[in-house]
């Protein structure tokens, strides 16, 4: 406990303070915190069974979604076993060398801290799986509820998304708050959160590989190649197809946002705690506790009241319930911060962390949504053929950078501004509290991005059960918010990473300079590092080779995305040539789906541990040789280099999407038209950039800090310069 500089004495809930205003300790607060987390079980679990006692009677459809559920069950069991033994190689090396090697004698803090890693991969893991086990029912309940009605259908697929939404973040904060109640240590709280980035950078970067092989494969044969629809059942990638959009953006998303919320109340709790143990008192752990508990309750009214308004407008009724969501927040934390005598400044930055990511989320739809002019006119320039689609997007995507990176940087800026003025470290702090402010609703951003891939299902399912075009209208509304909503969640999600590495950043310094006082290095109340000087050549040598490394990551991915999708593409075309009766339709003929699917799964397990493990190694070894002062400059180049692509490869590859749609419905020629055909190449361009490279860029960032910070004693004391 004392290593976190919170006593016993401080962490007792107390009634009155010395004035006789009413106030809690930090124990007060965690209590709260796990309270919180139980009430958003209590609703998935409420969501759950509403979703589940929806009728379903077509039998088509009823096949179908099991095939997909049972797809995707498969990989990911296959896939867990996978991470199960990088996991235990982890565990192992953890227990061995951190916090200090275990020849040292504190046997007991390193298998605490290997023990909390396992944990933080558990949970993660375990999130995954219940976001599929719901998806997988609310597929077929949202297609058959279409026959009822838009209204009825969007509450099936939102609330199946929601039942992610509130299972993931109260994990999230439930395993913080019992790391840190039992332990009091955040160096321990530091491997929870590896824990949990090392699962993700795995699990998204798997899902994505495999979700974007079947779609991009199904696309070139189905569409281009014989001008068959997009989920026509004949195709024998499209049950891949619906399995990738469930391992991918559901389970795959979801421990992406659980990683980034858990990493953000990390950093932010190292801060507050080093903090508290200058100043006395546990004030700045407790506003972590209750800034963060307030959001996921804040998410859990926005859920229970989410609706679709008379207008039948999807998108309005996802994004008015993310407004909601954010106003509550602000409005709650502002009561709280009142009450309980905490710091206005402080709210002030978290404040301006929500109000970020909700401006980067609506600059993010003007890039993607095809009500605009980007997607539309993209759109117009795939007319003149595949180059100009593909020239149309990159050059869109690069613009739409702009507005989420300045949006970052002024939210770090004023956020750091705001709270200089506290004095000591508060300045990094309050960065790190705008990280968890723009986290604080992920609740409800979770729901909104798992009910795309299941509305998406739903459109499939509709096709395939033969409910008829009143009914796949409904559904192609559905998906059309979804996918105009799901590039908002993105891009929310890419600027609340940015946040939370600039907050492990402070964190990373914050470890550096514990570790000297301990180790004799400097006096006590001395700080060893205080920042990085650019012009430092070790820190620039650090800062380049950061800079390269989310490029070679994202190259990895979807160079194993080609090679995957070109195997897929063979196999399509064999059953073509081979299965009598296919390509025709004839009855009763079945293509082999799980024959597409064992070979998705198969090449995304092989093509996934290697570029996950290439940014580790590159870490450490940018640490042993150049020491602190280097991982800093790679830790700078990491963040901005990734921030900026994240961003372009999320939005070119959503503008592609939309542009494909909008073509689709109608215009520029519509389907089945040049312009369609070049649409459709673009969209397989930007398939592997917004669902594999993209959205996995984040937990990279992330892994790497996180290292960085763990890994900042040996770095300090065995480097080569």
């Amino acid at each position: 406990m004392e290593e976190a500089g919170i006593t016993a004495n401080q962490l007792i809930i107390q009634t009155y303070n010395k004035k006789g205003d009413f106030t809690l300790g930090s124990t007060g607060f965690i209590v709260i915190a796990i309270v919180t987390s139980l009430l958003s079980f209590a609703l998935a679990a409420w969501l759950y069974g509403w979703v589940k006692e929806q009728p379903s009677s077509n039998e088509q459809i009823h096949r179908v979604s099991g095939y997909i559920r049972q797809g995707a069950a498969t990989f990911l069991n296959k896939e867990y076993l996978v991470l199960a033994k990088f996991c235990g190689v982890c565990a192992v090396l953890i227990f061995i060398f951190l916090p200090s090697p275990i020849w040292k004698g504190h046997i007991l803090l390193n298998f605490q801290m290997a023990l909390a890693y396992i944990f933080g991969a558990l949970i993660s893991a375990a999130a995954g799986k219940i976001g599929i086990a719901v998806a997988t029912i609310a597929n077929a309940k949202t297609a058959e509820a279409a026959q009822k009605g838009i209204r009825l259908s969007f509450l099936c697929g939102f609330r199946g998304g929601a039942v992610m939404g509130m299972a993931v973040v109260g994990a999230s904060l439930l395993g913080v708050a019992l790391v840190f109640w039992l332990t009091g240590d955040t160096t321990t709280l530091l491997g929870f959160s590896f824990g949990a980035s090392s699962l993700a950078l795995f699990a998204k970067a798997g899902g994505g590989i495999f979700t974007k092989t079947a779609d991009i494969s199904a696309d070139l044969v189905g569409k281009v190649e014989l001008g068959i629809p997009e989920d026509d059942p004949r195709n024998p990638a499209v049950i891949a197809d619906n399995v990738g959009d469930n391992v991918g953006d559901v389970a795959g998303m979801g421990a992406d946002l659980f990683d980034s919320n858990v990493a953000s109340m990390a950093a932010a709790l190292v801060m507050g705690a080093a903090l508290d143990q200058t100043m006395g008192g546990t004030k700045n752990v407790s506003m972590v506790f209750c800034y963060a508990a307030l959001g996921l309750l804040a998410s859990i009214i926005g859920v229970a009241t989410a609706r679709m308004g008379k207008n039948d407008n999807p998108t309005f009724a996802l994004n008015s319930s993310t407004y909601v969501t954010t106003a509550i927040f602000a409005v709650l934390t502002a009561i709280a911060t009142a009450v309980f005598h905490l710091e206005w400044r402080i709210w002030g930055a978290s404040f301006v962390g929500l109000l970020v990511g909700v401006i980067i989320g609506i600059a993010s739809d003007y890039f993607t949504d095809d009500a605009k002019k980007p997607v539309q006119l993209t759109a117009k320039a795939s007319e003149s053929g595949p180059a100009f689609t593909v020239l149309s997007g990159v050059s869109y995507g690069f613009i739409s950078t702009l507005p989420a990176l300045i949006g970052i940087a002024f939210s770090a800026l004023i956020s750091y501004k705001l709270c200089a003025p506290l004095g000591g470290d508060y300045a990094m702090f309050g960065i790190s509290m705008a990280a968890v402010g723009m986290l604080s609703i992920v609740g409800m951003i979770i729901s909104n991005d798992a009910y795309g891939p299941i509305v998406d299902n739903a459109r499939g399912l509709a096709e395939m059960g033969d409910l008829g075009d009143d009914v796949i209208d409904i559904t192609d509304s559905l998906d059309s918010a979804g996918n105009t909503v799901k590039a908002v969640t993105k891009g929310f999600a890419i600027g609340a990473a940015g946040l939370t590495v600039i907050a492990l950043l402070g964190a990373f310094i914050s470890e550096v300079n514990e570790a000297a006082v301990a180790k004799g290095l400097v006096a006590a109340g001395e700080k060893y590092l205080t920042g990085f000087d650019v012009m430092d050549p070790i820190v620039f040598f650090g800062m380049i080779i950061g800079s390269a490394i989310p490029a070679v990551f994202s190259a990895m991915l979807m160079l194993g995305v080609n090679r995957n999708a070109q195997r897929m593409v063979s196999e399509i075309h064999r059953q073509f040539r081979e299965i009598p009766g296919l390509k025709e339709g004839k009855k009763d003929v079945i293509p082999e789906y799980d024959r597409c699917i064992e070979l998705a799964t198969t090449g995304s397990l092989h093509e996934l541990i290697p570029a996950g493990l290439m940014t580790i190694i590159a870490t450490l070894l940018v640490g042993f040789i150049g020491g602190v002062r280097a991982i800093g400059g790679f830790l700078t180049g990491n963040i901005i280099s990734g921030l900026l692509l994240a961003n372009f490869m999320s939005n070119a590859g959503g503008l592609w999407d939309n542009s494909k749609k909008y073509v689709e419905s109608g215009h520029n020629g519509g389907k089945g038209s040049d312009a369609h055909k070049a649409a459709v190449i673009g969209d397989t361009v930007g398939d592997p950039f917004k669902d594999t490279a993209g959205p996995s860029i984040n937990t990279q960032i992330t892994v790497v800090s996180l290292i960085a910070s763990l890994m900042a004693s040996l770095f300090l004391t065995l480097s080569l310069l």
